[in-house]
Order: structure tokens, then C-alpha cells, then sequence
């Protein structure tokens, strides 16, 4: 943070955080309420962002709504997958960290759930720049050194996406697309110019993923303005079979829908990647330009009027 921030309102002694990439105290106590700071509800955009027959994608307004995200996030991450849960999230049956505080939480609601009541099947997590800044730094900044990217592009506001799940009879194309309705509605409310984040391949074994995690070194790794490297100390080389060796088709079928379906849109993959093994993941920083989304895609997602989307 800059030097100017070590004197500032007695509000950021409670917020400031004792390590780039973690935020402070007082975020992460509002998290397990489901409670967000108020820096977080500004210029937060309270209208529906998309709709698709029963499915609506829209911004969490009000507590519960944040805790039934975290609800899902806990099915998907640690019931279904292999995550390992601290004391904590054990305790809540829910995936809670500090970021949840300071985050936008874009859900698809099914509103034929049970007892009538819509239920959050689909979840992102959004985190504009100026908000990590004030908290702490982005989440992907404990894993990858992304300070240089951002300071390449002064000019520039990033959003971080981050913890996107679904649950499993949700999990197709048209849940997907209201999901990417949402992010793009969200960033050009937002007037927003770059998204990073971190995505996911399962498991923690390098040379099991040396195809997935070589294709993307050699056929999308980000020229030099846009490229940033894991943590030194966290660093894991993804340059581990020749670009002669790969089979992309087969690459391809391995790799997981989310980065899939990033690639497609026009993403670049940093330099390196990072063992996760609280999540049992093996993570690649994921960086999308606006600019460099095709124009195919922008036309698909953007769509002026959500009501024009209800079936």
C-alpha cells in the first residue's frame, strides 16, 4: 500500500490487513455473518442483471442471501469436492473467509425452488479493484504477484472473479451464460477494464496435470503486457512437456469447463502455477482484457433490457 495509507481514518485499524492478499479483522467477522462493508454497498447495482425462464442472475441484497451463497459454496467445494475445511467453515457448514466482506456475491436464483422460495443455485464472487486496495489487495495476489500487472496499466480497473460454483443439476450452458449475463452487465455498470482471478485444475500432483497445465503455458500463456508469475516461493513450472509433445484436442477434453469456456472468451494464463492444498487444487491465474473479449461474445451477453430475456 502506499506509504500514505498508514495514516489514514481509525476505521482502517480494524481493516487493514496484516499481510497483502488476506483482509483485516473486521471484514473477515462481518464474512460470518454475511454481512458486507459499506464501501461495498455503493455503486452496488440493486436491479436484476439477466433472466432465463425461471433462472435470474443478480446481486446478493441482503445478508442471508451472502450466507446462502457461502452455503453453496461449502456443498460444492468441500461435500462434493475435495477441500479440506479449518474449524471454522466446519463449524458454519458454510465457506467463509474476510473477502466475503468486501465482495460483490452475483447469484442465479431458481424461483420454482422449493416452498416457492427462489434458491441460489449458481454463485461469483466479484471484487472491484479500489476495494481491494483499501482491504488488503486481491485474493489471487497470495498466490501470484499481480502488483506488476496492475501497475503496468495504470489507466486501467481490474475485477477479480473468484469462488464460482453451481450446483450440479444447474451445471449447463444456459446457467453459464446468465452467470457471464451478470459479470458483463456488472462490468460495464462498473466501467471496468480487466478481469483476473484464479481457476482451478483438480488435484495437487504437477506431473498428473503436466498435459492441461503445458497446453496452457504453450497456447495461452499472456504476452508480455499482460503476464504476471506466481509467488516465488509458491511457484510451480507449467512448462513440462514440449509444445511438440501436446495432443491440444486431448489437452482440451481434460481441461475444466471454467477455464474452457475462459480461453474462448479471449483469456491469457499467467506464468506458473500454484499448488492449493487446502482446496486440492492446482491453480492458474487467469487474465481477461475487456478488449480482448470477441466480439461474438459481447454481443451475446450483452443484453439491454433483462425482462427481454424472460421466457
Amino acid at each position: 500500500m502506499p506509504s500514505s495509507d498508514l495514516a489514514i481514518s481509525p476505521r482502517r485499524l480494524f481493516t487493514r490487513s496484516p499481510r497483502p492478499g488476506v483482509p483485516g479483522l473486521l471484514p473477515a467477522l462481518q464474512a460470518y455473518g454475511g454481512l458486507q462493508t459499506w464501501a461495498t454497498r455503493t455503486h452496488h447495482p440493486m436491479e436484476s442483471l439477466g433472466r432465463i425462464g425461471s433462472l435470474e442472475v443478480r446481486l446478493a441484497q441482503t445478508a442471508a442471501e451472502v450466507r446462502q451463497a457461502q452455503k453453496l459454496r461449502y456443498r460444492v467445494f468441500y461435500q462434493e469436492g475435495s477441500a479440506i475445511a479449518d474449524p471454522g467453515r466446519l463449524f458454519a457448514r458454510r465457506d467463509v473467509d474476510g473477502f466475503d466482506a468486501i465482495c460483490d456475491h452475483l447469484l442465479v436464483l431458481d424461483h420454482e425452488g422449493s416452498d416457492g422460495k427462489p434458491v441460489v443455485v449458481g454463485t461469483y464472487r466479484l471484487l472491484r479493484q479500489h476495494l481491494a486496495e483499501e482491504y488488503g489487495g486481491f485474493y489471487s495476489a497470495s498466490e501470484f504477484d499481480i502488483g506488476s500487472l496492475i501497475a503496468r496499466h495504470p489507466g486501467l480497473q481490474f475485477l477479480e472473479l473468484g469462488r464460482s460454483c453451481v450446483l450440479a443439476p444447474y451445471r449447463n450452458k444456459r446457467t453459464v451464460e446468465l452467470l457471464w449475463q451478470g459479470i458483463w452487465r456488472y462490468v460495464s455498470l462498473n466501467r471496468l477494464d480487466v478481469m483476473i482471478g484464479c481457476a482451478s485444475l483438480d488435484g495437487t500432483d504437477p506431473e498428473t496435470l503436466a498435459l492441461p497445465l503445458s497446453f496452457l503455458h504453450h497456447y495461452a500463456h499472456a504476452p508480455d503486457a499482460w503476464r504476471a508469475q506466481a509467488l516465488p516461493e509458491r511457484y510451480v513450472e507449467m512448462n513440462r512437456l514440449s509444445k511438440e509433445a501436446i495432443d491440444p484436442k486431448a489437452a482440451l477434453r481434460i481441461l475444466p469447463p471454467l477455464v474452457k469456456g475462459y480461453l474462448r472468451l479471449g483469456a491469457y494464463i499467467g506464468e506458473g502455477a500454484v499448488i492449493d492444498r487446502e482446496f486440492g487444487t492446482t491453480d492458474v491465474l487467469i487474465v481477461l482484457p475487456v478488449s480482448a473479449i470477441k466480439e461474438r461474445y459481447i454481443e451475446r451477453f450483452s443484453v439491454p433490457d433483462p425482462a427481454q430475456n424472460a421466457a
